[in-house]
């Protein structure tokens, strides 16, 4: 499988790494993709050509998964990728760097002229690909830093969701260990399912299903509102804390954000958003939900360590709540209208 174009993550953010060009592909062969992330994926595909631009999707995509997304013929000008986690996750590795802004829809969609956005469609960035041919044809990655194979991310994957769902099955690398097997059989047996449902192709399905459920170990926001909800978390790294955002959390879902170790207590702030991403206003506010401690922000994607002079910094001040975690092993916000 050498020689695959690959779109790669750095430090699990979508981001343009290397393309690596393949031998020219024979119009008649398909293009397939494939997840080599530790996140389950939504993917995107555009075709230019002499100025024009389409664009269809979303095509899923499981760790480890590789899937057909253009059959037959195809001999466009430029072939482009956006590729976006699934809203479990919470926060989507975004922004992704590319080549174009086009437009996508929602549910499954195609758009002849991508270049203008209507309504109900949004400008996202692509990335320019050139697959290369494998012995199963055209053929890119989607990857991230830690170069795993299919059969690595698929396990990354797993190991990814069930932490999120509350089971220790750290560290999340791909290879397979005592930890990660007592974690996946705890799991198994909790949903009185067959020791190799793992092997399934529904089983990402369940894993989702589950993490997305406010009951579980750990910390989760539950949207109770009729808007989708961005929010950030912040916690005590080494003594400095961090805060990370946005976390999308849809209507009438949870969200489980992804925590490295025991944390005794976090920071939290969310608020409403519009289809625009313009905050929901209630009597003149914003509908958000927060507490007294300032801590920095901004308005894209953002992981800071900096909480002093946000402003000044081009930043931000947002007031977050203190969760205590101590002596619980799960706690629950539910943001609702007042």
């Amino acid at each position: 499988m050498a020689n695959i174009a690959t779109i790669g993550l750095k430090r699990h953010v979508f981001a343009v790494s290397a393309l690596i060009v393949g031998s020219t592909i024979p119009a008649s062969a398909d293009l397939q993709l494939c997840n080599r992330m530790s996140y389950a994926v939504e993917a995107a595909l555009a075709l230019e050509d002499t100025g024009s631009a389409a664009t269809r999707g979303w095509y899923r995509l499981d760790p480890g998964q590789c899937r057909v997304v253009l059959q037959g013929a195809f001999d466009p000008e430029h072939v482009l990728v956006h590729a976006r986690a699934m809203p479990v996750y919470g926060v989507s590795p975004l922004p992704q760097s590319g080549h174009s802004d086009l437009c996508v829809g929602q549910g499954n969609f195609l758009i002849a002229s991508a270049r203008v956005c209507r309504a109900g469609q949004r400008p996202v960035r692509f990335t320019q690909i050139k697959p290369a041919v494998t012995e199963k044809g055209a053929s890119a990655n989607l990857a991230e830093e830690a170069g795993y194979d299919e059969e690595q991310a698929r396990l990354a994957g797993v190991q990814r969701l069930l932490v999120m769902t509350g089971y220790d099955a750290n560290p999340i690398d791909g290879v397979p260990g005592p930890k990660t097997d007592a974690a996946l059989a705890q799991f198994l047996k909790d949903r009185q399912l067959a020791a190799d449902a793992s092997k399934g192709e529904g089983f990402f399905d369940l894993l989702i299903d589950a993490a997305q459920k406010p009951e579980g170990v750990g910390f989760a926001w539950c949207n109770e509102t009729n808007f989708p909800v961005m929010a950030a978390l912040g916690l005590d790294e080494k003594g400095v804390v961090v805060t990370r955002g946005w976390y999308r959390v849809e209507p009438g879902k949870c969200v489980r954000p992804d925590m490295r170790g025991q944390a005794k207590r976090l920071y939290s702030y969310a608020e409403a958003v519009d289809g625009d991403s313009r905050a929901i206003m209630r009597n003149g506010k914003a509908l958000a939900w927060g507490g007294t401690t300032p801590l920095c922000t901004r308005e894209v994607k953002f992981e800071l360590s900096a909480q002093k002079n946000c402003e000044a910094n081009g930043l931000a001040t947002s007031g977050f709540a203190v969760v205590d975690l101590t002596g619980s092993t799960g706690n629950t916000l539910r943001l609702k209208e007042p």
